[in-house]
């Protein structure tokens, strides 16, 4: 690719970006991560840790999305749901971990979740043109990522910002709500919760009581400003999500931290609620506006 006068602008404002050491990235680690059980990594870009037997988050700490991909292993096969940014090696992570069969699956096909969805063969991806859209790939969302503020440390040894986009992938099997992906001794069903996009998922293990959460609840500001999102969705899905609480010992959501508890989720409802009907007045900041409740907020268009 032929280096452009742009891009080495980026690389310059991207290089003193990091050497500032972004504010976000100060506070780190979060504090819950002192009580998980870390597993060596090796690559530095990641961080992981077993949360349950045959479950591990696997972090990205260096990066302001701070995204957690998981994988779920079973007898037979093992799922990873989300693959991350595409800046670190996610398969050679994976590879790592275990020898089974892995099959891809996406909370939603946002390009922070689907990064290396084209280092797998079998993928997972939910029947909507949003998804055929972004199997696409695409470039704007990825650089974005690499803006000044946006990397804490180092990017891995022989990344190519430049270059960096999000790589086309294909989608060899289509999802639909209700489906169980089998994985031998351990289901996940597939719930859909569109809202956040219109392919967003969570998985459901029932047996063990965990619900994957992706981008519909995590601790921190909740993105429902995009073009894609629907609001009318988002509320019946945090709803849905809410209403299985009583059935889960652990939410494991896609930002920030893997760990919260089920309770949270009748506050989100009760939070949307309350911001569409008026009652809770927001903060216009950076272009959009925030709505701040205990432990997580909402990031909207008005």
């Amino acid at each position: 690719m032929k280096v452009t006068a742009i891009s080495l602008v980026l690389v310059c404002l991207m290089t003193s970006a990091v050497s500032q050491n972004p504010e976000w990235c100060r506070n780190l680690p979060r504090p819950v991560y002192a009580t998980l059980e870390k597993v060596n990594s090796p690559d530095p870009w990641f961080e992981v840790y077993r949360i349950r037997p045959g479950v591990f988050a696997i972090y990205e700490p260096h990066q302001s999305e701070e995204v957690i991909s998981y994988l779920v292993l079973g007898s037979s096969k093992a799922l990873l749901f989300d693959t991350g940014m595409g800046i670190g090696n996610m398969r050679k992570i994976v590879e790592g971990l275990t020898r089974l069969p892995v099959m891809v699956a996406n909370s939603h096909t946002h390009n922070d979740h689907v990064g290396d969805n084209w280092q797998f063969t079998t993928v997972y991806g939910m029947d909507t043109d949003f998804t055929r859209k972004n199997a696409k790939g695409s470039r704007e969302d990825a650089q974005a990522e690499l803006a000044p503020g946006e990397v804490c440390g180092e990017l891995p040894s022989g990344f190519n910002a430049q270059e960096y986009s999000t790589k086309p992938f294909h989608i060899s099997h289509w999802l639909h709500d209700g489906d169980k992906i089998e994985l031998g001794g351990r289901a996940l069903q597939v719930i859909a919760t569109p809202g956040h996009t219109p392919d967003s998922i969570s998985l459901l293990d029932e047996k063990n009581g965990l619900l994957f959460t992706g981008d519909t609840f995590y601790p921190g500001p909740i993105y429902l400003y995009r073009p894609e999102t629907d609001l009318d969705a988002y509320t019946a899905s945090v709803k849905k999500l809410a209403a299985l609480a009583p059935r889960l010992q652990l939410l494991l959501p896609a930002h920030n931290v893997p760990v919260a508890e089920p309770a949270i989720l009748a506050r989100v409802v009760t939070a949307i609620e309350q911001v569409r009907s008026g009652k809770i007045k927001g903060v216009y900041q950076n272009g959009s506006w925030m709505y701040n409740f205990a432990g997580f907020s909402f990031r909207m268009s008005k």
